[in-house]
């Protein structure tokens, strides 16, 4: 490859692979370079630090595992059928990654870790998402929700034990899909119009 048509999605690409290969705490630009066969040069032209790599492959990797998500809000089923599928669209992500790659998993778990402001405006980004849902089912009068902004930030962190990856650990255990489900009816009947 030369350094003329080198792309950050490249970049971020082959930044993944190093990451998988090296971990979070040895990989660094160089070898991101050398796996493209580039100057280091080339990948700071596209990405100033490597902090800013780093944050660049935790955004996309957020933004990966998150797709499904964005067009939940969109649907026009009733909010609560929305809620509950954002909910367990939101559990599934995490879990799968969290299954299917443990190693890698881990290196991302690290990475967000140390992005907090990557995290904290995907977190803004999807109790966004959820206040969506919350507003369209008060609009409907399907819930009953004085804050809808409140409500959309308690409903997230009340699945917190669903998503956050500090509870891995616990998605492969028996019983924790029914505990989601349970979850899912409790925030539901809290939202329901009386």
């Amino acid at each position: 490859m030369t350094d003329g048509i080198l792309t950050p999605d490249q970049i971020l690409a082959a930044a993944q692979d190093v990451l998988r290969r090296y971990g979070p705490a040895k990989a660094t630009v160089v070898d991101v370079a050398r796996a493209l066969g580039v100057s280091h040069g080339s990948v700071y032209r596209h990405f100033p630090s490597k902090t800013a790599l780093r944050e660049a492959v935790t955004q996309r990797w957020l933004d990966e595992a998150h797709a499904e998500l964005a067009t939940v809000p969109a649907s026009d089923a009733p909010a609560g059928v929305r809620l509950r599928e954002w909910l367990g669209a939101l559990f599934r992500s995490k879990r799968r990654r969290a299954l299917d790659d443990p190693e890698l998993f881990a290196t991302y778990v690290a990475l967000v870790n140390e992005s907090s402001q990557v995290v904290e405006r995907h977190v803004a980004d999807l109790v966004g998402q959820v206040r969506r849902i919350v507003d369209a089912g008060v609009a409907r009068g399907e819930f009953a929700a004085p804050d809808p902004a409140a409500t959309a930030r308690a409903v997230f962190h009340a699945a917190v034990r669903f998503h956050n990856p500090a509870h891995a650990a616990e998605w492969s255990r028996p019983g924790i899909e029914d505990d989601f489900t349970a979850l899912c009816d409790l925030i539901l009947l809290g939202l329901e119009v009386r």
